[in-house]
């Protein structure tokens, strides 16, 4: 059997095999077509980071990297939301991010527009590791057929353009899964070193990550091949450990208590499930601060914040239960509304609409891999659960959308080979007809 290099498998026994011509051409397609529509977009964004319609943090970030540069820290200059005070230190916001802008605006000025720019040029390594993810656990037509829709995906193309941490994240969350896949199959220790920093930059940019992390190194340890070492093990987390803790120890120097990374956490569960919130949530509702947790520290009241909302869902768990129910439209938002302009519903259509039949086909067609898709299975269950109990919007759902492309690829592959799209000229004895007969042959080189 021929094999993909990198783990390809332009011979697996599911698909037809692909000419040469089919294998780095349309990959290098499709990359250059998504960085035409990101560029284009960042510079119809501009020069200016104006708070915009799902992207008003990038206001708040190019802010805070400006107050960096001009030697006052992670601070802002006036009264900031949530409930920062002027000229007081904050822990909300993504603290890689911030240094991110600060970097860019050293070198070339307070120019926006750069920082976009390159971070588009960046975000474009997301169709790469989409590519990656979805051939070693499909094959590479679906590898390319995930890639392409990853690049024409209208919410991927827009915050790769804003200044947020969407993008940056999902490039963090996919090199992870890459990683433990390789990990899961053939141990080597630099693979071992990059997961651990790939998780450590994602929980840098969405401190959430932290919690899903051991899940997924205890996923590749119960189904590794091979069980890892404890020295191996010791490498992710050190590796994760050692860009977290500097902030650890950031946040203590600055607020004299304990803080792990960032302070948003208690605020998120404590708005999102306040009582003024009702059975309805309404993902514009900042709730006030207690007048007794005023004055205090941020890391106090984090931690004050995140007892107040368990104490909530404690008192009133059937009110809990309906507005967590209510938050499902706003997470999995399908339909145009009056409460959005024209682009928006736009851009809605062509991303989450368009493409949620493809990802739940693909995972249909895909059922019997499942045991090698558990991770990505799990992220999504994560993430999901984590936003409807929370705070639910479209744009935090971006992460699980990054991962679902790797089905709607499969998905594409086997609905063209269902209208006969695509010709198969493996032996007739072992070629099949679409993902949904999948024989695999474990072997050194075509390993997923």
């Amino acid at each position: 059997m021929t094999t993909a290099a990198g783990g390809g498998h332009a011979g697996s026994q599911w698909l037809p095999r692909i000419p040469d011509l089919l294998r780095p051409a349309p990959v290098l397609t499709v990359i250059i077509l998504g960085i035409v529509a990101r560029i284009v977009l960042a510079c119809a964004l501009g020069d200016q980071a104006t708070p915009v319609s799902g992207a008003a943090d990038q206001y708040t970030y190019d802010a805070l990297a400006q107050r960096v540069l001009g030697g006052h820290g992670f601070s802002f200059a006036e009264g900031w939301y949530p409930f920062t005070r002027a000229n007081e230190p904050t822990a909300h916001w993504s603290y890689l991010y911030t240094l991110y802008l600060t970097g860019v605006y050293a070198v070339f000025g307070h120019h926006p527009l750069v920082a976009r720019l390159i971070q588009v040029l960046i975000s474009t390594l997301n169709l790469w590791f989409t590519f990656q993810l979805t051939r070693m656990l499909f094959g590479q037509r679906a590898g390319l057929a995930a890639a392409a829709l990853h690049a024409a995906y209208a919410y991927f193309i827009f915050f790769s353009a804003a200044l947020m941490t969407q993008s940056f994240y999902m490039l963090a969350l996919l090199a992870a899964m890459v990683l433990a896949l390789r990990v899961r199959e053939r141990a080597v220790r630099g693979d071992w070193l990059l997961l651990g920093l790939a998780l450590g930059a994602g929980t840098l940019l969405r401190q959430t990550l932290l919690v899903f992390s051991p899940i997924l190194v205890g996923w590749i340890v119960s189904t590794s091949r091979a069980r890892p070492r404890a020295s191996d093990l010791a490498v992710t987390a050190g590796s994760l450990a050692l860009m977290v803790l500097p902030w650890t120890a950031h946040n203590y120097r600055t607020f004299g208590d304990f803080l792990l990374l960032n302070s948003n956490g208690g605020f998120w569960l404590y708005s999102s499930n306040h009582p003024n919130q009702g059975t309805q949530f309404d993902p514009n509702y900042a709730a006030p601060l207690p007048e007794h947790l005023r004055g205090l520290s941020e890391p106090a009241v984090d931690r004050a914040l995140y007892r107040e909302a368990f104490g909530f869902v404690i008192a009133d768990p059937v009110r809990f239960l309906q507005l967590t129910l209510s938050r499902i439209p706003h997470y999995f938002w399908l339909l145009p509304s009056t409460r959005s302009s024209w682009i928006s519903n736009l851009a809605r259509l062509c991303s989450f609409t368009l493409y949620m039949p493809l990802m739940l086909w693909g995972l249909c067609v895909t059922r019997k891999r499942w045991r090698v898709c558990v991770p990505l299975y799990l992220y999504v269950a994560f993430d999901t659960a984590l936003h409807v109990t929370s705070w639910a919007a479209p744009r935090y759902r971006l992460p699980s959308d990054a991962i679902m492309m790797v089905f709607a690829g499969a998905a594409v592959v086997d609905l063209a080979q269902r209208c006969g799209l695509m010709l198969n000229d493996l032996n007739p004895t072992e070629a099949c007809t679409g993902i949904r007969r999948i024989h695999w042959r474990r072997t050194e080189s075509a390993r997923l």
